[in-house]
Parts: C-alpha cells; structure tokens; sequence
C-alpha cells in the first residue's frame, strides 16, 4: 500500500505523507518509494520546486519504524542505515527548491529528513521537533552528521543532538531550527507562498547556488558513485 502521494499544485510538486497512522516512518519499503519520487522529481524539466508534508496533523514524520527493523536479522541494520544516507543525500542534493511543512512530530530520522529540506516551516501550536537518538542508543552516521550540519544554528543543534530534548515550533523558530512556525490554520499557505516564490527561480541556478553552499555533500555523493 502507497505511503506517499506526489501532486501538483500549479508549479509546486507536493510530495504528501500518508501513513500516518504508522506515523510516516522508514521501512525498506518507504525508502523504495522516496526514491521513485525522487527519480520523477529529478526527470522533472523546468522550473519547479517541492514541498514535502503530511495528511496526518499529529505526526510529519518519526524516523525509522523500530517495531519493523527489531524483526529483521541482526546483520540487516548497517545496510538499512546506508540505504537512508543514500536518501538524505538525494533530498539534499536535489535540483530543486524544497520546503518542509511541518504539520505535526517530526522525530530522529524524520527530523532528519527535515534537515535536508532548504527550508522548514512548523506548527506553532501543536508537535515536537526531536533528536531522541541519544536515547535510543541509535548514534548517527558520518553522513548524517554532514545532514545536521545543514542546521543554520551549530550551537542549538548540538544541544538538541546531545540531550535529546524536545521542542516545540516557536522554540525551533528561536533556535533556527525551523525557518518559521505558524498556527495550523496558516502554516499550509504559508508554506506555499515560499515555494511558489521559489519555483519562479531559474532552477538550474538555483542548483548550482545549493550545491556551491552543500560541497561538503556534494563530493559525499561523488564518493559513493565511484
């Protein structure tokens, strides 16, 4: 069953996560289908830009689904971690503008996912934004660390990385988290007014501008293509 549907509105691709009920969590599967959408996404010709949210008001995204990889063998785990690096290097990468609507807990990968995103906006009145990996005795990748990196606010991430706190979005806005956080009834055009002003920039300059800002990721992809 699809966990993602990709729709147009106008010039925006809007990439709408429906698993709620399973919280918008990584499985092999999920990962499987990100990465379709970021083969159409990437085929896409002309100027366009992505915004990536969820039909659920509770949950955005909560990382991997723990329930589903503690039944795969003990062997299989460093593979599914490299499989979500491959994903977070494509999402950073992407030629494209991309915006995060932030509709509810985003958690650890999911959070992570959010860190690839050019921009992230957040409710303010309802969700958390968390890095409970320290809790959960699941330390981050190399390339991960590169993802968190991206975070405007070094100091502010690594007190979240380090204690696992949680926050909410006029918190994150402060920390720079999140570029901006707003009540439910607003975050959805808010949202779109950022990426229908993007999607009007020359997306190939766009590219090269995110990329020049990104080189440290830029040569991790390199690297793993050779």
């Amino acid at each position: 069953m699809p966990t993602m549907e990709l729709t147009r509105d106008g010039d925006v691709h809007v990439l709408t996560l429906t698993n709620g009920a399973e919280e918008n969590r990584f499985t092999a599967d999920v990962v499987h289908e990100y990465e379709a959408v970021l083969d159409t996404l990437e085929a896409y010709e002309g100027s366009t830009a992505l915004v990536v949210t969820s039909s659920d008001p509770k949950f955005w995204s909560n990382g991997i689904n723990l329930q589903w990889i503690t039944t795969q063998p003990p062997d299989y785990f460093p593979g599914f971690g490299r499989m979500l690096d491959h994903l977070f290097l494509r999402f950073a990468l992407l030629n494209m503008p991309t915006v995060g609507c932030l509709t509810g807990h985003t958690y650890a990968g999911g959070a992570l996912l959010a860190a690839t995103l050019d921009f992230r906006f957040m409710r303010s009145d309802r969700g958390f934004f968390c890095y409970p990996e320290v809790d959960i005795r699941i330390p981050f990748t190399p390339i991960m660390h590169q993802i968190l990196d991206l975070l405007p606010d070094r100091l502010a991430a690594t007190e979240l990385l380090l204690t696992g706190r949680r926050i909410g979005g006029l918190e994150a806005q402060a920390k720079q988290i999140v570029t901006a956080a707003y009540p439910a009834g607003e975050l959805w055009d808010k949202t779109m007014a950022m990426a229908r002003m993007l999607a009007l920039k020359d997306r190939q300059t766009y590219t090269t501008i995110k990329h020049g800002l990104r080189q440290i990721l830029v040569n991790t992809w390199s690297r793993w293509q050779d």
